[in-house]
């Protein structure tokens, strides 16, 4: 069962390439901000047609959910912003190296820390490792752009 998640988060983070490869030139012909209020438009209009076509899931009022689970409403489109503005000068490669690097020692940290109510994992030496080959990959990909 493992293995089917892994297999599905690698397709997703194939697809953030895609996504970054489309925003770049999309946001110098429309604007960096369009582009972005075109990506979340397009993906508003499939999830409601989603929801249309699937079952009712209970729903919580929002007067129940803690305001900061609502963060991510802001991340996200800040980082479609940035990608869009960053892929066209740094290639599609360096930009997502970049996201990887700052996706996996934020994670780090909230392991660490047990952030978000997530269990606390101290790190261990090979995860660790892994940490420092992501680090490399950054540089290795940093300098063979220039």
């Amino acid at each position: 069962m493992n293995l089917l998640f892994i297999g599905l988060i690698v397709a997703a983070g194939m697809g953030l390439s895609f996504e970054a490869g489309l925003l770049g030139p999309l946001g110098e012909q429309v604007g960096h901000l369009w582009a972005t209020l075109s990506i979340f438009g397009v993906g508003t209009a499939l999830l409601w047609l989603i929801r249309l076509f699937t079952p009712h899931a209970t729903f919580t009022d929002w007067q129940n959910i803690s305001k900061w689970q609502l963060i991510g409403g802001l991340l996200g489109p800040i980082y479609v912003v940035v990608l869009t503005l960053s892929t066209p000068i740094l290639g599609v490669a360096m930009t997502m190296i970049c996201v990887l690097f700052g996706q996996i020692t934020k994670s780090f940290a909230i392991d660490y820390f047990g952030w978000f109510g997530m269990p606390k994992q101290a790190p261990n030496p090979l995860r660790t490792l892994g940490l420092g080959f992501i680090a490399l990959a950054l540089l290795f990909v940093y300098l063979g752009a220039q």
